[in-house]
Order: C-alpha cells, then structure tokens, then sequence
C-alpha cells in the first residue's frame, strides 16, 4: 500500500481521519495536512479518478488489519481427510478396530477415505469389497454422510464419509 511519499499522483481526492471528505487536493497539499496532523497520508483507491487517499494513523491501520486475520484464521476450520484401509476379506475384529478408528475421527470433525485394497485375483471380486464399504458405511450411519459413493480406481475402491455435524 503507497503512503506519504510514496504516492505517485499529482492530485488526490483527500478523506480526513474522521470519514469526512476535503475535496480533490495537490499530492504535496495532502502531505502538508497529514504532516500537520501528525499522521500519514495513506492511498485507500489508486485506480479512481483521482486516486482517494485519507488521512489516518497507518502503523495503528496495519496492526488492526494483522489483527483481524489473525481472528479469522484462528475462526477458520481445518478438514483433515483420514484413510481408513480394508482388503476383501477382513476379518470381523479386523474390521471393527478400523471402524473404532474412524469413528474417532469422524467425531473429532474429520473427513475419512475408506478404501478397499484389491491384491492378487481379488479384484475379480469386486462385490465382495462393495459389501466391506456397505458394511462400514451402514456402521458409521449414525455419525457420518456418505460424500461419493464407493468407485473403482486402479485397483482400489473408495468412498469418502463426512461428519454428519459438518453437513449441517
């Protein structure tokens, strides 16, 4: 952002620290008035005609700006995707130590991937991983949306499951 001496045009249209407008004024005038005000001239609209320049405390402007992203990043909410891996034929405490696992991610805000991992000839059984994703789908109904339905990619078969809290 251009301040004091670092703004380029030859007139300005110059708005006082209290919002209140002084008309269009030379560069060197503005300057004169901020320098008496003990503030800095600040350009706020350099593709107006003319360019709008005000009159403020520009130290004071940036730390509230610092301040006001740092509020909203702080607001901001980060979605981790988390994977969960299955093969074909899992066995039921297998299943359900993954599904333990998910679970908890899904209740701390995070997305999960579930995926099913085709090895070998396994792949010609593709229904037998689409019942594993059905399976753990229909698990974590209670806590969870299914985001995209479980496809094929490669050999592995996925779906993506967000937290129900996040939908609404």
């Amino acid at each position: 952002m251009n301040v004091n001496e670092k703004i380029r045009a030859k007139e300005v249209r110059l708005i006082d620290s209290n919002g209140d407008q002084l008309g269009v004024k030379s560069r060197q005038e503005a300057l004169d008035i901020a320098q008496t005000r003990n503030l800095d001239l600040v350009l706020v609209a350099p593709n107006a005609k003319p360019p709008v320049c005000r009159i403020m405390n520009y130290g004071k402007y940036r730390y509230e700006q610092q301040k006001k992203e740092k509020e909203a990043r702080k607001n901001q909410k980060v979605i981790n995707i988390k994977e969960v891996r299955f093969t074909p034929g899992i066995g039921d405490h297998d299943f359900n130590t993954k599904l333990k696992n998910a679970r908890k991610f899904l209740e701390k805000g995070d997305k999960v991937k579930a995926t099913v991992r085709f090895r070998g000839r396994a792949i010609t059984h593709k229904e037998l991983g689409q019942e594993v994703l059905d399976r753990f789908a229909e698990e974590v109904k209670d806590i969870a949306t299914i985001e995209s339905k479980p496809k094929m990619e490669g050999r592995n078969m996925f779906m993506m499951l967000a937290p129900i809290n996040e939908k609404q």
